[in-house]
């Protein structure tokens, strides 16, 4: 009964019992399957996974110094057909021991004769120079057995208790610590001067703050003084428009007095006055002429003279009465009752003067 294989990805299946082209002793079928025929063919499978092995070796220097060095290799099948069945006729029964064991043997011989060409100081500062020299020196002999080394990696090396590692480390370990005492001490100086920097900002804007405040606090108590003076204030300038008001009503009350004293009284008495004074004249005037009569004996020279004053009287009464302050009430019917008035007066005064002379010339008869 045929039998269809198929290898997993990370094999190499193996199929012998058939003629194999190059002279080969199996053939050899990577990532696809195939038809077997049972009985006349066998299948086998090798592993192409990785692998690891570790080597712990006592190895002696230049110096004669032992030194124990680990290191791990990391390593595999190659995967070309002559690698392949290179290790399959080696490792194909026990695998992964076999590899193991075998490729530790070959690094550890390698490690050994590359660290006694070289000195510890040389071995600490150029590990990796190691490393590479040993994993040159072994693919040689691992290609030989169809392995490929993907990498080799040196762990630690140790001195024992010799303390040649430590005293080669000492310089470097004062170093390091004199380093770091001093970055230290830096780090606590920054951080020092990072610490007053900060405390000189909190200051500052302590002291701006308070600034501030104080500005407002001064802006706030102005603005309540100002509030608290405003109603003062107000009703103050309010009383003292009102001051000023009753002043100018006193004052104004005080000038219409004066014109009412001036049209009631003053004026009324300036007009009494000059009435008397037209009346004194006239009587002068009277006194005059009739000694001019008497001295003539001639009545009708003097009402003669009499009929020619009397413009005269009444210009002097209507003076009189201009420089009164007199106030017209019934408009042109009041004007003519008062220019009526000023003739009146003057044909009172001429009726006078006439009754006086007449009186005179009785008393010359008699």
């Amino acid at each position: 009964m045929l039998g269809y294989h198929v290898p997993d990805p990370d094999e190499a299946m193996l199929v012998s019992g058939a003629k194999v082209k190059d002279n080969a002793p199996f053939r050899v079928i990577i990532g696809r399957g195939l038809w077997v025929v049972p009985l006349f063919r066998k299948v086998r499978y090798l592993s192409l996974a990785m692998f690891e092995s570790e080597i712990k070796e006592r190895c002696v220097t230049k110096q004669a110094i032992q030194l124990d060095v680990r290191a791990v290799i990391a390593f595999k099948v190659a995967n070309d057909t002559t690698s392949i069945v290179n290790a399959a006729q080696r490792f194909l029964s026990e695998q992964e021991q076999e590899m193991s064991v075998l490729t530790g043997r070959i690094f550890s011989g390698h490690l050994r004769s590359i660290v006694g060409s070289m000195t510890v100081e040389e071995i600490i500062r150029e590990r990796q120079k190691l490393a590479d020299e040993v994993l040159i020196a072994s693919k040689v002999e691992m290609g030989n057995i169809g392995l490929w080394v993907d990498s080799f990696q040196i762990q630690s090396i140790d001195d024992g208790n010799l303390g040649y590692i430590n005293a080669l480390a000492a310089p470097h370990n004062a170093a390091v610590q004199r380093d770091a005492q001093i970055a230290q001490a830096q780090a606590a100086q920054r951080a020092a001067e990072a610490e007053q920097e900060s405390l000189r900002r909190q200051a500052e804007y302590s002291r701006e703050t308070a600034v501030l405040k104080a500005e407002f606090q001064r802006d706030i108590d102005k603005a309540n003084a100002e509030a608290a003076q405003a109603g003062p204030l107000a009703q103050a300038i309010a009383l003292q428009e009102v001051l000023i008001a009753k002043a100018t009503q006193a004052r104004k009350e005080a000038e219409l007095r004066e014109q009412q004293l001036q049209t009631e009284i003053v004026k009324p008495a300036l007009a009494e006055a000059e009435r008397v004074r037209i009346l004194a004249v006239a009587e002068a005037d009277r006194t005059r002429i009739q000694a001019e009569a008497a001295a003539s004996n001639n009545r009708i020279a003097l009402d003669q003279l009499l009929i020619e004053q009397l413009p005269e009287i009444v210009k002097q009464a209507s003076l009189g009465l201009s420089n009164a302050n007199l106030t017209v009430l019934n408009g042109p019917d009041g004007v003519s009752e008062m220019v009526n008035g000023m003739v009146g007066q003057g044909l009172t005064v001429f009726n006078s003067l006439q009754k006086a002379l007449s009186n005179s010339d009785e008393e010359k008869r008699s």
